[in-house]
């Protein structure tokens, strides 16, 4: 062997390399037994061996070892068995044949409905006669088999005894065999009645009778019999002339338990339109609880864009059918508990028009924690808080939306009947940009807070509570706003009249509501006297989360009913937040991202209301009692507001002014206009280039009336 080179370890110290021959260096694997490649199995043979273990139809016998020995120690167990069970089975099989043909005889069925009838007596000579009659079939039947018999016998000799007896002893086996339900015997313990009147619509009557929903004498007329439907059974009659389907949904707890199935598993509704009555009823049993299962995600998720002129997705029915929540022309009132999915159900009903990028937002956020926080990126309006200060903001995007509303019906009879037939907002009209109506949804978290809200302001020269003031605008928009496209959705926990004013909550279109201690809670959210028709959210099981009563205005997309019990969409904060993320991406491609998105600080918002609060209470500073003293009200608000705008500003608009002092329009407009201001018509210029008229003040009016009001202070 040659090395030129050896390391030092290989070396001795004699200079000898210690070199070791070895023999050739193998890689291999170490396995037990013969390594053939043949021996292994194919992988047809391994699919069918899995297939094998896994097919619910191959007997468990036949699976293993262990389970074959098992089966068979059964076997033979039953095998003992099997003897005194068959002795067991008929003799029992004899007393139930033996009962069965004492009822016959003695005419029990006949007798019992002339009894059910009340005319026993008029039918005793019937009965007695019909006695007779099946007593002289019997003692015919008995001598025919007689005759059989011995003649069998006189053929076949002692066999056909035999055979006859064995053949009997089977029959009264199977009678006789130990399960509920058999003919002639009735168990201690009775099994379920869930499912047996969709086999036996005799057990339906029956269940109508128990529930005092029809009278004994009565019946169902079946319109469409028991189909499978979803997760249940579904199945339609027709109640006799005198009764109701209301009243039938009003009982439903009480044919539930004639039925043997929880309330909740029963859905009770009445047929309308062409193909229904006031007495026709569509029924729909679950299998379980509809309502144990999770949330589906929400549509929205899968949606790049909305139009808020569609129904929202907003849950799915106990049937598994989808319920939409049509938004615009209405408004909508959340109710429930808290920690029971208010927010949840509300920033549904949001949802939709956060993906519509010409819908305008505005977010109110009485709550003040991060429920909202991800709407600010495409929010017109915002704010989170519960302060005073916060209330007296909130009051006047109110007031400004009741200037727009009333400029909107304004433009309305300036456009063409073709673009505007009547005085109703369309979609065509939502999204030009020159008319300037688009589609405002005003989303309001604990609506209770600004209601209850005890500062006194002044308005038209008298003072008010806030809260109460606050309830006026908000009944004024929810009456009027819709056919504008104002959008009113609030949340709030027991809308009593102590939060929110019944004037305001009859006007409120479209409600919902979740779980709540009881039925006058319900009524309170739901409407007077909905717990008499059968829907009371207080029903609803705690582990129910997001399941509700949906009570909406106009048309819905799961039928013409009073109201629907549904479990809500699903929805995670991040995919809240990327919902919002969405609405703001579309509103910047469709350029109608504006206002608190775009960077109007909410901060000046808010001390521009307190500013005017300071003023109207007389309880400002120092330096704010000298800046408004200068010039006379509400003059000094203008000012403050325009800045250095006053001199270089031509025009402003009315609607931005009350936007951003938070006044009573009409009382603003009176007390400028007595200073010398009067409102009028200018065209201004859009972003897109297009022109618009507008109601407004020039800044040289404004100016002059300012030097006019500085000159009466130096003559005083």
């Amino acid at each position: 062997m040659t090395v030129d080179r050896v390391p030092r370890d290989l070396v001795n110290s004699a200079g000898v390399h210690n070199v070791v021959h070895v023999g050739p260096v193998l890689d291999a694997e170490l396995v037990n037994g013969d390594a053939r490649q043949d021996v292994h199995p194919s992988p047809l043979w391994r699919r069918l061996a899995s297939w094998w273990r896994r097919s619910p139809r191959v007997p468990s016998a036949f699976k293993s070892r262990a389970q074959a020995v098992q089966a068979a120690k059964d076997a033979v167990a039953a095998a003992m068995r099997y003897p005194f069970r068959f002795v067991g089975a008929v003799v029992r099989g004899v007393v139930v044949a033996v009962r069965a043909w004492r009822r016959w005889v003695t005419v029990q069925d006949y007798r019992t409905a002339a009894e059910e009838a009340s005319k026993l007596a008029d039918k005793f000579t019937d009965i007695r006669a019909l006695t007779l009659f099946r007593w002289k079939v019997t003692g015919t039947v008995t001598l025919a088999a007689t005759l059989v018999m011995l003649l069998g016998d006189l053929l076949y000799g002692v066999h056909a005894f035999w055979i006859a007896g064995l053949v009997g002893a089977v029959v009264l086996a199977i009678v006789g065999r130990r399960k509920d339900g058999s003919p002639g015997r009735k168990a201690a313990l009775a099994g379920p009645r869930t499912l047996t009147w969709t086999m036996d619509p005799q057990v339906l009557v029956d269940a109508f009778r128990d529930a005092k929903l029809i009278g004994k004498d009565e019946g169902l007329r079946l319109v469409e019999r028991a189909t499978r439907s979803g997760d249940g059974w579904a199945i339609t009659v027709d109640l006799p002339a005198t009764r109701k389907a209301a009243d039938v949904i009003k009982h439903r707890e009480a044919l539930a338990s004639a039925l043997a199935v929880d309330e909740v598993q029963l859905i009770v509704e009445r047929v309308r339109g062409a193909g229904g009555h006031a007495g026709r009823v569509a029924m729909w049993v679950a299998d379980a609880d509809p309502y144990a299962k999770d949330s589906p995600p929400t549509p929205l998720l899968r949606a790049e864009s909305w139009d808020a002129w569609r129904p929202v997705p907003f849950g799915r029915d106990p049937r598994d059918r989808r319920v939409d929540l049509p938004l615009v022309w209405t408004s909508l009132l959340i109710g429930a508990l808290p920690r029971h999915g208010k927010t949840m159900a509300e920033r549904l009903a949001a949802a939709g028009l956060i993906l519509d990028p010409y819908a305008r937002l505005y977010v109110a956020d009485f709550k003040g924690g991060k429920d909202w926080k991800a709407c600010e990126q495409c929010a017109y309006r915002f704010f989170s808080g519960d302060d005073t200060d916060h209330v007296l903001l909130f009051k006047a995007w109110l007031e400004s939306l009741v200037v727009d509303v009333q400029a909107r019906y304004a433009r309305m009879q300036s456009l063409d009947d073709e673009i505007c037939p009547e005085s109703k907002i369309t979609p065509a009209i939502s999204r030009d940009p020159n008319v300037d109506m688009p589609v405002t949804a005003v989303i309001i978290d604990e609506a209770h807070i600004p209601l209850e809200d005890k500062t006194t302001v002044e308005v038209d020269g008298r003072k008010v509570k806030l809260g109460d003031y606050v309830g006026d605008l908000l009944t004024w928009l929810v009456r009027k706003g819709p056919a504008a496209g104002i959008v009113v959705i609030a949340a709030t926990q027991r809308p009593d009249s102590n939060t929110i004013p019944s004037r305001l909550r009859a006007v409120l279109g479209s409600r919902f509501a979740l779980r709540v201690m009881d039925w006058r809670d319900s009524n309170i959210i739901l409407g007077e006297q909905m717990n008499t028709r059968g829907y009371d959210a207080s029903t609803l099981l705690a582990s129910h989360k997001g399941v509700g009563i949906l009570r909406p205005d106009g048309e819905a997309s799961n039928g013409d009913v009073v109201a629907t019990t549904l479990r809500t969409y699903y929805m995670s904060n991040q995919d809240w937040q990327n919902i919002c993320q969405r609405g703001r991406a579309l509103r910047e491609a469709a350029g109608t991202l504006t206002g608190y998105a775009v960077g109007e600080d909410a901060a000046s918002e808010l001390d521009q209301a307190v500013l005017v609060r300071a003023i109207g209470s007389g309880t400002s500073d120092d330096e704010t009692d000298e800046a408004v003293l200068e010039v006379v009200e509400p003059l000094a608000s203008v000012v403050a507001y325009l800045g250095d705008e006053v001199d270089s500003r031509p025009f402003v608009p009315t609607a931005e002014l009350i936007e951003a002092l938070g006044v009573e329009p009409t009382a603003f407009g009176r007390q400028m206009a007595e200073l010398g201001c009067r409102s009028r018509r200018e065209r201004i210029y859009s972003e897109d280039g297009s022109t618009r008229q507008v109601r407004g003040y020039f800044t040289a009016d404004i100016r002059a009336a300012i030097d006019d009001s500085g000159e009466a202070d130096v003559d005083e």
